[in-house]
């Protein structure tokens, strides 16, 4: 059975997991990256360091779990992350990718505007 061993959030605990889990049929590490950016460091170069470490344990994979907002899937994809979880609202950014930023700033003060309006503010 493959398991998934979750709510990791540093490297001490993948190097522990991984040696736990050599030999066995496989499984999931699950980093919580987004709560340790939401602590203030930088999750990236750990989960660099924790897919070196996975990629020594044969069928263990690295996920990126807990993301808060799209780059996060491009930063799981650089690190050499195997999996990471998203939410539909982070799915549903996927259609920003590469939009030009003055028709998104132009988009985003029509928003503003709407929303506004919507409240009954006026000008």
């Amino acid at each position: 059975m493959k398991l998934n061993v979750t709510a990791l959030m540093t490297e001490a605990q993948v190097l522990q997991t991984c040696a736990a889990l050599a030999g066995t049929p496989g499984a999931y590490v699950s980093v919580f990256a987004g709560r340790i950016a939401d602590t203030g460091r930088d999750p990236i170069p750990l989960m660099r360091r924790n897919a070196t470490i996975c990629e020594t344990v044969p069928n263990v994979e690295l996920i990126w779990a807990s993301p808060r907002e799209l780059l996060n899937v491009f930063q799981a994809h650089a690190a050499g992350v195997h999996v990471i979880t998203a939410t539909h609202d982070i799915l549903a950014k996927l259609t920003l990718v590469g939009k030009d930023l003055m028709a998104y700033s132009l988009d985003t003060v029509q928003m503003f505007h709407r929303d506004a309006t919507a409240a009954g503010f006026t000008l």
